[in-house]
């Protein structure tokens, strides 16, 4: 009797236990998570990024991206970026129904608040806490809804910049294969350059098959200044090379392009239009960066001291050297 007690307790304790872990089982992983509507980026017009230190607005006009409320060109990389995140947000795993946000980084002074319309609609909205432990998913909350969920990516730090961050800071870009014609100034010392394109005789064949073609002719690309001297293509195309898609350290809003004279080093280019570039001395000699200005852009700039060096000899090959 004592025995079929004993195992009569010992099923219950089982089937107590069977339930408990079922139950126990279902309550974690039978939950309903929230389903995003499906948007496309292509269609998003307008960005809102909320921190703490104020917001940050992004507008859409004829396929470019600028930052309100002045217009500043945004990087395009950059929203590229944010806009595949907004458009494939996805929910992977409920955290969190405690309502307590700080350990996610989800409280009112770090969390990020995204919006993004298309036209008046809003079509997708949530916060950005810290990146979960795995650095594969982020902790995100919804709006109207108190619980933390895992978000698939590790996405915080495309949304966590200042505005200066967001801009573009391209100052000169042109079609490089365009240009006609260089002016080149360093101080006092100027050379002005044109491109032209010349016959080149194709090298003789010992084939008498084949000695006609050897009499034809096709063009190669030469520089000369003034004076009929060639520079050399190689030092042409490294200048413009860097010249192209130039980008500098930060923007000089304070400044205005009138205040700049007497600029060191100054650079035109004409293809299509003109482009220009002007760089000056620093008037502190401790500074590491130069300020310029340019034909792409209606803010003054800086240049590292790395950038004007590379600038300066490059200029300085093509003005001291003049080949034949």
């Amino acid at each position: 009797m004592k025995l079929k007690k004993e195992y009569f307790i010992l099923t219950a304790i089982l089937v107590a236990l069977v339930l408990y872990l079922a139950l126990h089982q279902s309550n974690r992983t039978h939950y309903q998570l929230p389903k995003l509507s499906e948007i496309s980026g292509k269609h998003i017009s307008k960005l809102e990024i909320t921190t703490k230190s104020g917001s940050i607005v992004f507008n859409k006009k004829d396929n470019t991206w600028h930052i309100g409320p002045k217009g500043y060109r945004a990087d395009s990389t950059k929203v590229k970026h944010i806009l595949n995140i907004v458009e494939n947000l996805k929910l992977t795993a409920l955290v969190s129904e405690s309502k307590d946000y700080v350990r996610y980084d989800l409280d009112n002074n770090k969390d990020i608040r995204v919006k993004a319309w298309q036209g008046n609609t809003l079509l997708r909205e949530f916060d950005i806490g810290k990146p979960a432990p795995t650095f594969k998913h982020t902790f995100v909350k919804l709006p109207d809804d108190p619980n933390v969920y895992h978000a698939r990516g590790d996405f915080r730090r495309n949304f966590d910049h200042p505005v200066e961050d967001f801009r573009d800071k391209s100052v000169l870009s042109f079609a490089q294969n365009g240009i006609q014609e260089i002016t080149l100034t360093h101080e006092k010392k100027t050379i002005s350059l044109s491109r032209k394109e010349i016959p080149e005789t194709l090298a003789k064949k010992k084939d008498a098959s084949t000695a006609k073609a050897s009499n034809a002719s096709k063009t190669k690309t030469v520089w000369e200044d003034t004076k009929g001297h060639e520079v050399a293509s190689s030092k042409i195309s490294s200048l413009l090379s860097f010249l192209n898609s130039l980008e500098c350290e930060t923007f000089l809003d304070d400044l205005k392009k009138e205040e700049f004279k007497n600029p060191i080093y100054s650079v035109t280019l004409k293809g299509e239009k003109e482009y220009s570039l002007l760089v000056f001395a620093n008037k502190d000699k401790n500074a590491k960066n130069y300020s310029a200005i340019s034909s792409d852009n209606e803010s003054p700039f800086s240049l590292s001291d790395m950038q004007v060096d590379t600038i300066k000899s490059k200029i300085d090959e093509i003005l001291n050297v003049k080949e034949k």
